[in-house]
């Protein structure tokens, strides 16, 4: 039961499809984990039974050999017995004739039981022959899917290494994004061109205010000569200064 228990889980797992046993798993890389540590074990455990069916086989290939010798031993020691009274019944000799062919009868009795014994072992030698070769094909067959799956492993880890590089990668763009440098400088700049511009509406505030200081003095300059004028009119003198004066 053991050994039919093993050799239905070599067929299982050749037919097993990995691609698909991956693509419904939660976590592809466990799965395979899973799956290569699974191969490895049945493939441990198929190989000690296949040793021995193939060791019980090798048994059956001696005992059937040695029957086949025995047979040809036996068939050997009739033909002697045989020859040997006849030689006996030339020379006069029945009894002692009779004698070998009675040993020669027992020679060919055993040579027909072990001929039996050999005919009967044939048919179980072919079955466990053919049993041992397809257990072998199968265990080949597992061992070609385990490098499979080992390479799957491989390139999912691969992958996933791939993966979360270009994860850090996008996350630090996205943290830069977020705190860009350049908008600080913006900013910066924005306050730059607001001092600079406070600065320019002060200095021209400045300036309207000393433009207003030299026309308020134009303004006291005319006020000044009119009071002039004035006073000569009234000391008799001309209200207008001479041209060319």
């Amino acid at each position: 039961m053991a050994k039919q228990s093993i050799f239905g889980r070599i067929s299982t797992l050749v037919k097993a499809n990995v691609n698909a046993l991956i693509d419904q798993a939660e976590d592809p890389q466990k799965m395979l984990d899973q799956l290569v540590r699974d191969y490895t074990n049945n493939i441990a455990d198929a190989e000690a039974a296949i040793a021995e069916t193939i060791g019980n086989l090798r048994l059956l290939e001696r005992d059937h050999q040695e029957d086949v010798q025995a047979a040809t031993e036996w068939g050997n020691k009739a033909l002697a017995a045989s020859r040997k009274a006849d030689e006996l019944r030339t020379s006069g000799h029945t009894a002692d004739a009779d004698k070998f062919d009675n040993l020669a009868k027992i020679a060919l009795q055993r040579q027909i039981g072990e001929e039996n014994e050999a005919r009967s072992a044939e048919p179980q030698i072919a079955t466990q022959t053919e049993v041992v070769d397809r257990l072998k094909d199968g265990l080949n067959g597992m061992k070609q899917k385990l490098e499979q799956l080992k390479t799957k492993r491989s390139e999912l880890l691969a992958r996933a290494k791939v993966a979360e590089a270009q994860t850090k990668v996008h996350d630090a763009v996205r943290s830069i994004d977020v705190l860009d440098p350049t908008s600080e400088i913006g900013r910066f700049e924005d306050k730059v061109r607001r001092q600079e511009a406070l600065a320019q509406g002060k200095a021209e505030l400045a300036a309207s205010s000393v433009d207003a200081q030299f026309e308020s003095l134009e303004d006291i300059g005319e006020l000044t000569e009119v009071e002039a004028r004035l006073a000569a009119l009234k000391t008799g003198g001309t209200s207008a200064p001479a041209i060319g004066s």
